[in-house]
C-alpha cells in the first residue's frame, strides 16, 4: 500500500512539473522593442494636427505599410507636433514620430524648448521632404517687417512652428514687443484670419498645406514673400533654414512665386525600438515609394541620399544598416 501511495505521489509531482513548464509568458515585446515571431510590435506614430501634412503623411504610411510589415504595425496619432512628439518618445507614449529636423537637434542639444533639459531618446531615421515656413496674411501685408504692430498666430506653445516663427520675425528685426503674438494650431490661425481676429498666421508644413488649400477656395490668398534682405538675415542667423520657393499656382489664386525658408520633415524612432524593426520599416518605405507617393505627393521627394545626409542627430542603428546596404553611407 505504501509503495502504491508513493507511486501516486511521484506521478502527481511529474504532472505538476510538466504543467508548470508548459505555462507561457507574454514575451511578445521585450524592453528594447524586439518583436516575437507571432506578435508584431505596435508602434504609435506621433504626427501633428489633423489639418496638417504630418497627419496626412502618417496616415498614408499606416495604410500602405501595415500590409507590408511583419515585425510591427503603425498606429497614427494626432498631436501638438514636433516638440510634443519628442516628449512623447521620451515618455514612452510614442515609438516613432514625424517632426522638424531643427527641433530634434534642439532636443539633443538641450536648447530652445528643451533649454537645459536635453532629450536624446529619439534618433534619426529619414528626412522625408522640405517643410516650408509659410506666412498667410491679410491683403496689404507684403513683407515680414509689415507684421510690426499686427496680431499674429505663431503656432502652438512650444511647437516647432513657434520656434521658427520667432526666428523669422527676429531676423527681420521684430521683437516680442513689436508683435501681438497669439498661440494656437495653424487651423486655429486660419479660422481666426477668416473671422478677422488676427492679421497673419505662421505654419511650418509641406506645401500645399491642407488648411491653406481650404482657405484659398473661399478667400483671397496672400502669402508673405521674403525680401532679399530678410532672407539674407534669416540665413545668416539660422543656417539650417534653407531657401524654398513656392511656385506660382501652388495654391488657388497664387499668381506668383513666393520666397520662403524651410527645414526638413524627419522620421525619428525611439532608441528602444530594435534595429530589425526600424530597418524593415525603412526598407518598406523605399520599396513602396510609388504607392506612398500616390497616397501623398510629399513621398515623391523621398530619396536615400537626402534622407540621411541632412541628419542633425545620430542615425538609428536600423536606419544606418539600411543606408549602408544601399550604398549611401
Amino acid at each position: 500500500m505504501k509503495k502504491f501511495l508513493a507511486l501516486i505521489l511521484s506521478l502527481a509531482m511529474v504532472f505538476a512539473l510538466v504543467a508548470c513548464g508548459g505555462e507561457k509568458t507574454d514575451d511578445s515585446q521585450n524592453s528594447d522593442g524586439d518583436a516575437s515571431s507571432d506578435s508584431p510590435v505596435s508602434i504609435t506614430l506621433a504626427t501633428g494636427g489633423t489639418s496638417g501634412t504630418y497627419y496626412a503623411v502618417g496616415g498614408v504610411m499606416q495604410t500602405i505599410l501595415n500590409d507590408k510589415l511583419t515585425l510591427s504595425t503603425l498606429n497614427v496619432e494626432s498631436t501638438g507636433a514636433s516638440v510634443a512628439n519628442v516628449n512623447m518618445i521620451t515618455d514612452g507614449e510614442a515609438q516613432m514620430a514625424i517632426l522638424q529636423s531643427d527641433v530634434i537637434n534642439y532636443a539633443h542639444e538641450g536648447t530652445n524648448s528643451f533649454d537645459g533639459a536635453p532629450e536624446t531618446n529619439a534618433l534619426w531615421v529619414a528626412g522625408i521632404y522640405n517643410e516650408t515656413v509659410q506666412i498667410l496674411a491679410k491683403p496689404g501685408i507684403n513683407s515680414v517687417s509689415d507684421l510690426k504692430g499686427k496680431t499674429v498666430c505663431v503656432g502652438d506653445v512650444g511647437s516647432g512652428t513657434e520656434i521658427n516663427a520667432w526666428q523669422v520675425l527676429s531676423a527681420a528685426g521684430l521683437s516680442k514687443d513689436d508683435v501681438n503674438a497669439v498661440n494656437g494650431s495653424f487651423q486655429d490661425g486660419v479660422d481666426q484670419l477668416k473671422d478677422g481676429k488676427i492679421d497673419a498666421a505662421f505654419t511650418v508644413a509641406g506645401a500645399p498645406t491642407t488648411a491653406i488649400v481650404d482657405y484659398a477656395t473661399t478667400n483671397t490668398i496672400n502669402l508673405v514673400s521674403l525680401s532679399d534682405e530678410e532672407l539674407a538675415a534669416i540665413q545668416e542667423a539660422y543656417p539650417f533654414l534653407i531657401r524654398d520657393d513656392l511656385a506660382a499656382g501652388t495654391y488657388t489664386g497664387q499668381d506668383k512665386d513666393v520666397t520662403c525658408v524651410a527645414i526638413q520633415a524627419t522620421l525619428v524612432a525611439s532608441e528602444d525600438l530594435s534595429e530589425d524593426v526600424v530597418y524593415e520599416l525603412l526598407k518598406a518605405m523605399f520599396d513602396n515609394k510609388d504607392a506612398l507617393t500616390e497616397g501623398h505627393a510629399k513621398f515623391g521627394f523621398l530619396d536615400p541620399k537626402t534622407a540621411c545626409s541632412g541628419a542633425t542627430v545620430t542615425l538609428h542603428p536600423g536606419a544606418e544598416k539600411y543606408y549602408k546596404e544601399v550604398g549611401v553611407l
